[in-house]
C-alpha cells in the first residue's frame, strides 16, 4: 500500500447518510444513488443561485446519470461538458444549456459542438484564432468564452491540480493576449478541486491580480468547478459574498460548474466478498475493483469509507480489500472490522456516485455494477444493468 493515503474527512458524512440502508437484497456489484441526498444538495445549490444570481452547472465529468436528470435540472441552469459526446448528452437527455470547453478542439469537434453547445470555451489563443470564426458563423447563438490559468495555489494533489507548474490548461498572464479579446463573451478559470470558499477567494486574487483590467469587457466570468458547496463544513455565506462582490464590481454574470458537490455522498457502491485468503495478513477478495470501478482509489489514492469499517487495527479484525481483476496492484486498502468477514458478506462504500460511473473500465472483461436509483421512500429501481455486450461493443 502507498506510503501516503489521502483520506477525506467528509466520506464520514456519506457513510452516515447512508446508515440505514439495507444491501442485503441488491445483487452486487451494484451502484445505488440516493435521490433524497441528491435533491438535498440541489437544494443548497439553489439557494446559492438565489442569493448570488450566479448560475450552475453540473459537470458532467463528475456525474452523468441522465436518469436523475429530470431531477436536477428543477435547480440548474444546466451542463459543462468536456467532449462532444458529453455535450450531445447534455443537449437531449438534460434539455438546457450546455458550455464546453476541452484543451483542444478539432475541426469536427466544433462542428459537433456547432449542434449541441451554446457556450465554446478555447484553452488558447491559437484555438481561438482557428475556430472563432467557425463558431460566430454558426446558426445558432454560440458564446465564446477564453480559459486563463491564474496560477493559483490550486489543489494538494497535482493529477487534479489545473495550476500545477506547467499545466497544459489555460492561457497564464504572461501568455495572455489582450488584442485578441474582440468576440469574446467570457473568462473561463478552474483552479479547484473539492477545496472550500477560502480556497475560491486566495484563488480570485490572482484571478483580479492578472486579469482584473479584462474582466468588465466581459459578460461573464466562469469559476468553473472544485467547488464542495455541499460538504457539511463547506462556508457557504463566504461563497455567496465573493460572487455577489466579484458581480458588483466588475458588471459580469458569475457561473459555477461543479461536479461533486451536485452528487456528493448522494451514491455508495455495494460489494460481496467473494473469498478470504491469508499472506502475512488476512485478504479479502471482492467482486468489485479499485481498478475497474473506483479508479480513482488508485489515482490518488485514497481509501474510501466503508460503513460499519475503520482504519486498520481500530476494529478487533483487519483485512486488505482487493478487486477480482488480475492487476496485482488492485486494491481497496486495509480495513477493520467488529466481526470476521465471511464470503458473501456484503459491503457498502460511500460516495461512490462521483467519478464512479464516469470513468470506470470493463478492464479484464470484469462485468460493470449496476445502477440503482434509491428513491425517498428507500425503494430501489435498477436503472441500468450491465453485461457481455458492454464489453464486447468497445472492440472489434
Amino acid at each position: 500500500m502507498p506510503d501516503e493515503i489521502f483520506e477525506p474527512h467528509w466520506e464520514k458524512d456519506g457513510a452516515k447518510l447512508f446508515s440505514g440502508f439495507d444491501p442485503s437484497a441488491i445483487k452486487t456489484p451494484a451502484y445505488v444513488v440516493d435521490l433524497g441526498i441528491l435533491e438535498s444538495n440541489l437544494k443548497i445549490l439553489a439557494d446559492v443561485k438565489k442569493r448570488t444570481g450566479a448560475k450552475i452547472l453540473l459537470a458532467l465529468k463528475g456525474f452523468a446519470v441522465f436518469s436523475t436528470f429530470p431531477l436536477i435540472r428543477k435547480y440548474l441552469d444546466g451542463v459543462c461538458a468536456s467532449s462532444v459526446n458529453e455535450a450531445r448528452l447534455g443537449k437531449e437527455k438534460f434539455g438546457k444549456a450546455v458550455h464546453s470547453f476541452a484543451p483542444a478542439y478539432s475541426n469536427e469537434d466544433i462542428a459537433g459542438h456547432l449542434k449541441y453547445s451554446d457556450h465554446v470555451i478555447f484553452n488558447s489563443f491559437s484555438q481561438l484564432g482557428r475556430h472563432k470564426s467557425v463558431v460566430q458563423k454558426s446558426k445558432r447563438k454560440i458564446e465564446i468564452g477564453v480559459r486563463i490559468n491564474p496560477e493559483a495555489k490550486g489543489a494538494d494533489t497535482d493529477l487534479y491540480n489545473p495550476c500545477a507548474p506547467c499545466s497544459r490548461m489555460g492561457v497564464t498572464i504572461k501568455e495572455f493576449q489582450p488584442d485578441k479579446l474582440d468576440g469574446v463573451d467570457g473568462l473561463h478559470f478552474h483552479a479547484l478541486c473539492e477545496q472550500g470558499a477560502e480556497d475560491l477567494a486566495n484563488v480570485l486574487k490572482r484571478v483580479e491580480k492578472n486579469f482584473g483590467p479584462h474582466i468588465p469587457k466581459m459578460k461573464w466570468v466562469n469559476f468553473g468547478g472544485g467547488h464542495h458547496i455541499t460538504r457539511s463544513d463547506y462556508n457557504v455565506d463566504l461563497l455567496c459574498k465573493l460572487i455577489t462582490d466579484f458581480r458588483e464590481k466588475y458588471g459580469v454574470d458569475v457561473i459555477l460548474e461543479p461536479g461533486e458537490a451536485v452528487a456528493l455522498n448522494a451514491g455508495v457502491l455495494v460489494a460481496s466478498v467473494l473469498d478470504i485468503v491469508k499472506n502475512d495478513t488476512d485478504i479479502a477478495i471482492l467482486d468489485t475493483s479499485a481498478e475497474a470501478h473506483m479508479p480513482d482509489v488508485l489515482a490518488m489514492p485514497y481509501r474510501p469509507t466503508i460503513t460499519g469499517a475503520e482504519k486498520p487495527g481500530i476494529k478487533k479484525y483487519t483485512y486488505r480489500l482487493g478487486g477480482v481483476t488480475c492487476l496485482s496492484g488492485d486494491v481497496i486498502g486495509d480495513y477493520s472490522f467488529d466481526s470476521p468477514l465471511r464470503v458473501g458478506d456484503k459491503l457498502v462504500f460511500a460516495n461512490m456516485a462521483v467519478y464512479t460511473m464516469v470513468k470506470n473500465t470493463t478492464f479484464n472483461g470484469i462485468r460493470l455494477p449496476d445502477i440503482i436509483l434509491r428513491d425517498k421512500d428507500g425503494k430501489l429501481k435498477v436503472v441500468k444493468e450491465f453485461g457481455y455486450e458492454d464489453f464486447e461493443r468497445r472492440l472489434s
